[in-house]
């Protein structure tokens, strides 16, 4: 693989073309070719068509751009026109759209926007960036891209104006692509200077125009400043020219906190070890078996204790400084005036699976507030996964990229947060605050109609899928029947017709349908891609009022690129559920656009601060950050109750255990809002030593400091082989070319010393190459069912299969590997999402993490078979992760424990001496204050840190001992069990957003928590009647087990109060069940352990009877 300075472009790597056909599928299913001649005859097409380009003089803030032809042109709108399909065994098809969705489409990145009709064969001319014809002859005759190649195969002549097409400038009626003469002069066309050879001769035209560069514009206006000579325009300076600056700090935890909190662990520890051993040495002689099994369970609560709290020893926080990432990669200066971004690309995931489960407004809200990110457009690529394959989500993202050509340069005009259209206007406050042009208030309610409209076509796709369908379906059958009349055909016989989905454009959609059949079901469709917003210019493209409802001058109109993908289903193979479809995501985005890094996010997780991705580049760019792997942000959710009962903002998760990770080797992943470096994704190390032995540092200019040249696949990983890529990373060559371009890409910059795997400035300035069909034909064909065939996707590369909880994994292996991850808490929350408030879809949330914590512990992704590179402390974390659901066995043991002392008349201890009391004492103390010091340093509040506590006990009763039975099950007995829910009822006040917190689904999970809550009180009652009717009352005794028990229901309160519901309303089997089990313990504990009539000892009772 060559490095990256002599890497082959795109182009040059298509050797083997992929068989793609542009054609139109019919209602037979038949492909038929979109006109007689097929768009690789552009291949074939005369030297004069080849060479016909749009001259544009290479200012510096317009560098060459590569292949610009109208041929290039016209096939990018093919493209992006285009519905791409493919897979196993199949042909690679681009089925052009002249309709996506019914609703009308004019930006003019969109597929299906508008444009004028040739006037040859009334096709679709191509169009330029904002949206306008782009004519190859002067007389501005409008003709598509085949009658172009068909004129210029017959003649070269114009079919206009009877004239052979030159070779010119485009001139479109906006004068877009002409430099504009500086004030005072009329003539423009002097302007264009040329020399000898016929190019534009640069230094002539700034001699004659004595013209000067500017921001966004190839003329510098004149400075009209008192300062003279002063001004902004000596003010811009090289980056190597200032100071430098770290775009990050890491800020220590004060001292004044820090320092006791590590002192009450350690006194704590001690503690427990001295309280332990008078456990041990002390056992209780009249019940054995209750000391044995109350120090079993105190144990390994303490081994439990240290794994949580070692890692805590070392938190920190973090900031980051936005201007020091603008003026480093985003302001002007001489060697770029117009500012043009150095910032490296980002590609951002969505993942959707089932629109049912999954609303498509949702989607398409959180699809809106990527668009609109504050972040270089270009640099941006959004991709949507549909792993159902289903029209309802396309059509949804379609109509979401068409109401993005309002939603986001409002955003940008009027600087809206958040860019969730649904969660902005349902903002409580003063949406004027901070608001100063005039007319914001106008547009927001133009906005706010459109929106509303918008949520209605969404909210009808699908009654308006299933009526469109239906009635294709009808003229379908009554075609068929038309045809067995007229071939004579028995009529007796059955009229089989397939209940096909139809597209907006009137044909079969290649994916999911609602009757499935063959290759069109769940689990058994081709792979499908779309490009629904091609690739933007490189540089702004202002709008203006002209046929919008809005106001747009001097705002940037652009949207960021929006691919649609839905990877290929076959029966007989592994789709690994997310883990694949985010492998998937992460080789088509290497084909397309191939940033640096990926952010991935759920459907329901949107982007709150729309300066997130900038505040995670912050970490990526500085120094020291190319050994981070991701930057990893907290989760934050809407919709919770406002007492949280049941734990679900799951702070002292975020804010604490995290935030401590972070002051070792980094975060765990979490799942969604993460930031990844996609070289790390990769499975290769991180830089290291082996780098400088085998390539020598080149020096750079003299203003920076040396860099490492970019590397190839085999210098990466000295055990990988060239002639191994195939192995790893599958057959694809575009793929395999696209990764040392990606770890070059995502270097920060190489402006300190102390960098020594950076990349020299201004690299990144270049634009893109546009997509052709080779290019998205290579991307269908790596998203197909067999490309993982015999490749390492899954097991080193990319998302890690085998586990419910794929995210924990894929973060364990890259710091096993040796890197390092950054949590990044912004001042205003970086996203947000929902989360299931109500009781049972809480419980099957941490059933499905605890059993892929548990699937962890008994894999070869255990810390215990960690590397070297592996922290200590970063061991003990992921040691807890894959443990903690096993505390399950122990503490619902422990919570029967109170019960069973107050049955027996026994405690856990044979006397309360003062040596046990002291131990208890002090390790109570040191609990508690470790709390309020935690709460300190960790910005969390106290009833938080109390509803986790509660929480953990409701889940390790329930949700991990389902999980912990279900793993031995799968690991011993190679069975799979599924809790799922089997009863429900709904609520009845619609209009309370909290409705789900009161709706009751009774699940098995529920009985442990109901039966240990049951006993307890039970227990409770018969100990305290029994003690009152005693001769000799044991007070202590009774104590001691009461106030346990009482603390055990204390955290059951919540799962108590959650089964009442809003009025009660609990399945009465639930009480029936828990009721018959707990008086059969009751009653099996009274035949063993019979109360005696007489004597001294501590069953001894008088005539014990109720009251």
């Amino acid at each position: 693989m060559a490095s990256l300075n002599k890497q082959p472009s795109k182009k040059s790597a298509r050797g083997d073309k992929p068989n793609v056909k542009f054609a139109r599928r019919t209602s037979s299913g038949r492909y038929v070719n979109l006109s007689n001649n097929d768009i690789e005859m552009a291949s074939d097409a005369p030297g004069d068509f080849m060479n016909y380009t749009v001259h544009i003089p290479h200012t510096p803030d317009n560098q060459p751009m590569g292949d610009s032809s109208a041929a290039t042109k016209a096939e990018e709108q093919y493209v992006s026109n285009s519905l791409f399909t493919g897979g196993f065994n199949s042909v690679t098809r681009a089925h052009l759209m002249d309709k996506v969705i019914d609703s009308a489409v004019s930006h003019p990145q969109m597929t299906g926007s508008k444009a004028s009709s040739c006037s040859i064969c009334a096709g679709k001319v191509t169009k330029n960036e904002q949206g306008k014809d782009v004519t190859p002859c002067e007389c501005r005759f409008k003709i598509c891209k085949d009658c172009f190649i068909d004129a210029q195969r017959e003649n070269g002549i114009c079919p206009g104006c009877k004239e052979h097409y030159k070779v010119r400038e485009y001139e479109e009626d906006s004068n877009d692509y002409l430099l504009t003469a500086p004030p005072g002069s009329r003539n423009n066309m002097s302007v264009m200077k040329r020399d000898q050879n016929g190019e534009f001769d640069h230094n002539k035209w700034l001699f004659e125009t004595k013209g000067t560069y500017g921001v966004g514009n190839a003329y510098w206006p004149p400075d009209d400043d008192e300062e003279g000579g002063d001004g902004y325009r000596e003010g811009i300076f090289d980056a190597a020219e200032k100071p430098w600056k770290p775009l990050c700090r890491k800020t220590p935890i004060p001292s004044g906190i820090i320092s006791p909190y590590r002192l009450l662990i350690f006194v704590r520890l001690v503690v427990m070890f001295f309280f332990l051993h008078w456990r041990v040495v002390h056992p209780n002689q009249d019940a054995v078996w209750l000391w044995l099994m109350s120090i079993t369970c105190e144990i390994w609560f303490g081994f439990s204790w240290i794994l949580d709290q070692i890692p805590k020893l070392s938190p920190v926080n973090r900031s980051t400084d936005l201007s020091v990432l603008h003026e480093k990669f985003d302001s002007p200066s001489p060697s770029n005036p117009t500012g043009r971004s150095d910032l490296p690309g980002v590609d951002l995931f969505v993942s959707t699976a089932d629109p049912d489960k999954e609303p498509p407004l949702v989607t398409a809200n959180t699809i809106l507030s990527i668009l609109a990110v504050d972040y270089p457009v270009e640099k941006l690529a959004c991709y949507v996964s549909d792993d159902g394959g289903a029209l309802l989500t396309f059509e949804a993202m379609a109509e979401a990229a068409s109401f993005a050509d309002l939603w986001v340069p409002f955003c940008r005009k009027h600087n809206i947060e958040p860019r969730n259209p649904d969660s902005y206007f349902a903002l409580k406050v003063d949406p004027t605050k901070n608001k100063s042009r005039l007319d914001f208030v106008k547009d927001r309610r133009r906005v706010k109609r459109e929106y509303d409209e918008f949520k209605v076509r969404i909210n009808g796709l699908p009654d308006s899928i299933r009526r469109r369908s239906d009635a294709f379906n009808a003229r379908e059958e009554m075609q068929r029947m038309k045809h067995m009349k007229e071939s004579g055909a028995d009529p007796s016989e059955p009229l089989k017709v397939l209940k096909a989905v139809w597209m907006a454009d009137g044909t079969h959609w290649p994916g999911t349908w609602s009757s499935p059949s063959r290759e069109h079901a769940k689990g058994d469709h081709s792979g499908i891609l779309q490009v629904m917003l091609k690739p933007p210019i490189p540089d702004s493209l202002m709008g203006s009022e002209d046929g919008k409802i809005i106001d747009f001058t001097d705002v940037d109109t652009r949207l960021p690129m929006l691919v649609y993908v839905s990877r290929e289903k076959r029966p007989g193979y592994d789709h690994n559920k997310k883990a694949g479809a985010m492998n998937a995501l992460v080789r088509a985005s290497a084909i397309l656009s191939n940033g640096p890094f990926i952010l991935n996010l759920d459907c329901d997780h949107y982007i709150y601060n729309c300066k997130a991705v900038r505040e995670g580049m912050c970490f990526m760019m500085d120094r020291g950050g190319e050994d981070i792997c991701y930057i990893q942000f907290p989760q934050r959710f809407e919709g919770i109750d406002p007492s949280d009962r049941y734990a679900n903002h799951n702070t002292v998760f975020f804010d604490g255990n995290m935030r401590a990770l972070d002051g070792i080797q980094g975060p765990v992943y979490v799942g969604t809002g993460c930031m990844f470096r996609r070289f790390a994704l990769y499975g290769f190390d991180p830089p290291s030593g082996d780098w400088d032995e085998k390539n020598p540092k080149n020096n750079c200019n003299e203003e920076y400091c040396e860099t490492t040249p970019a590397l190839n696949a085999s210098e990466f990983d000295q055990d990988l082989d060239v002639n191994l890529l195939p192995k790893r990373f599958g057959n694809s060559t575009m793929l395999a070319e696209s990764i040392p371009v990606a770890e070059f890409q995502g270097r920060p910059l190489a402006d300190h010393p102390a960098i020594k795997y950076g990349r020299p400035p201004g690299k990144l300035r270049a634009p893109k190459e546009p997509l052709d069909a080779t290019i998205v034909a290579e991307a269908v064909s790596v998203i197909s069912c067999w490309y993982e065939d015999k490749t390492e996707w899954g097991d080193r590369v990319g998302w890690i299969y085998g586990s419910v909880t794929e995210d924990v994994v894929t973060g364990y292996r890259m710091h096993n590997r040796g890197w390092r991850s950054v949590y990044c808490i912004t001042k205003r929350d970086a996203f947000r999402g929902s989360a299931p408030i109500n009781l049972t879809d809480r419980l099957h949330q941490v059933l499905r993490w605890a059993t892929g914590s548990v699937e962890i512990f008994f894999s070869k992704n255990n810390a215990f078979l960690g590397s070297k590179r592996l922290k200590l402390l970063q061991r003990l974390a992921y040691l807890n992760v894959g443990i903690y659901p096993f505390t399950s066995l122990f503490l619902i043991v422990y919570c029967f424990l109170p019960a069973l002392s107050l049955f027996s008349g026994y405690f856990i201890v044979q006397t309360l001496s003062i040596a046990f009391l002291i131990y208890l004492l002090i390790m109570t103390m040191c609990l508690v204050m470790l709390a309020i010091l935690e709460v300190k340093w960790s910005g969390i509040e106290l009833e938080h840190w109390w509803r986790n506590e509660q929480f953990w006990l409701i889940s390790g009763t329930s949700a991990h001992l389902a999980a912990v039975v279900q793993g031995l099950l799968k690991v011993i007995a190679g069975i799979e069990i599924s809790f799922t829910l089997t009863a429900k009822s709904g609520a009845e006040d619609d209009d309370d957003i909290f409705a789900d917190l009161y709706i009751v689904k009774w699940t098995s999970l529920m009985i442990p928590p109901i039966v240990i809550a049951m006993v307890n009180i039970i227990a409770i009652v018969v100990a305290f009647s029994r003690t009152v009717y005693s001769a000799n009352p044991q007070w202590s005794k009774f104590i001691g087990g009461a106030f346990f028990s009482f603390w055990v229901l204390a955290h059951l309160y919540p799962f108590a109060k959650g089964l009442m519901g809003r009025r009660g309303k609990t399945p009465t089997i639930v009480f029936v069940w828990s009721g018959l089990i707990a008086i059969t313990l009751s009653l099996l504990w009274v035949a063993i352990s019979p109360p005696t009539g007489g004597g001294d000892g501590p069953n001894t009772t008088q005539n014990f009877q109720f009251p």
